[in-house]
């Protein structure tokens, strides 16, 4: 069975999981998703990410979801920019989440970055993702 949208399959499993109390969830893994949680890692949205072999020899993402008090810390994680329908900003106009609070994930000509990185270099691209 083929993915038609992985980074919002992976958005859906991490919203699903965290509603469900879940300490770990699991995913298929590719490199662009491990940039994803590689920035909500570094922003302290999630404990911890690592890549394991199933029984069918094919490589999945085992995520350590973070809770504070018992409540998520991730409150709202949302996929902006779609297959049917991407969002492009420039740089000049990249919004902020929550007032600065939040984090918009990008995808750049340099890479994925967030927001306030992307606003650091001056360069604008596609909105994959908000998370608060």
């Amino acid at each position: 069975m083929s993915i038609v949208d992985p980074v919002g399959d992976m958005i859906t499993r991490i919203r699903n999981g965290q509603m469900r109390s879940s300490t770990k969830i699991e995913m298929p893994a590719s490199k662009f998703k491990t940039k994803i949680l590689d920035i909500l890692k570094n922003e302290g949205y999630i404990s911890n990410y690592e890549i394991s072999v199933n029984k069918n020899k094919k490589n999945n993402i085992l995520v350590d979801l973070k809770y504070n008090q018992g409540m998520p810390v991730i409150k709202e994680i949302t996929r902006i920019s779609k297959p049917g329908r991407r969002v492009y900003t420039k740089a000049d106009s990249i919004p902020k989440i929550q007032n600065g609070l939040g984090i918009a994930i990008m995808s750049t000509s340099k890479g994925i970055m967030t927001d306030i990185d992307a606003r650091k270099e001056n360069i604008g691209g596609e909105i994959l993702c908000k998370v608060f």
